[in-house]
């Protein structure tokens, strides 16, 4: 019993079946499927280089951004300076504005108190006068003969002048 027994006839059979097949398989469908995956591999690549390519774009943005971010501190620090620079300037001359008119008004209130105190000295003067004009007066009128009465006559006088 041979079980195993080669039957040539058939081997050269399902050789030409297979040639047959691979041969239209290679021509009818091993084509369109290869097409297929050259499409796929080329789409794949196009979304790699695609994706790529955002990439670059986000970091040149990501680059962008912080240039800007860069610029807008120092633009806001260069307008915090300036800020400041003009507070201090505005405090200054307040100040100055402050001061002299300050001087003005002290120069003003010299001026006031010495014409003041001018004025009060001339109405010294001018009482003084008077009562040195009433002392002599009272004086030649009495025509007292003794020193020592015109003394007290004198100081009784100038003591009535200091109560007034």
């Amino acid at each position: 019993m041979d079980l195993i027994t080669p039957e040539y006839g058939l081997f050269v059979w399902q050789v030409v079946v297979m040639i047959i097949l691979i041969f239209l398989l290679t021509k009818f469908a091993w084509k369109p499927v290869m097409k297929a995956v050259g499409e796929r591999e080329a789409s794949i690549n196009d979304a790699l280089a695609s994706a790529e390519k955002a990439k670059e774009e986000l970091a040149n943005l990501k680059a962008d951004n912080e240039k800007l971010l860069q610029q807008a501190r120092a633009e806001r620090d260069e307008m915090l300076k300036e800020a400041q620079e003009m507070k201090k300037s505005i405090i200054e001359e307040a100040t100055e504005d402050a001061n002299e008119k300050s001087e003005r008004i002290l120069e003003k209130a010299q001026v006031t108190i010495e014409s003041e105190k001018k004025q009060a000295l001339a109405e010294i003067k001018s009482q003084v006068a008077e009562l040195s004009v009433q002392i002599a007066e009272t004086v030649v009128k009495k025509q007292l003969d003794d020193k020592k009465e015109q003394m007290t006559l004198v100081n009784k006088m100038l003591d009535d002048v200091k109560l007034n």
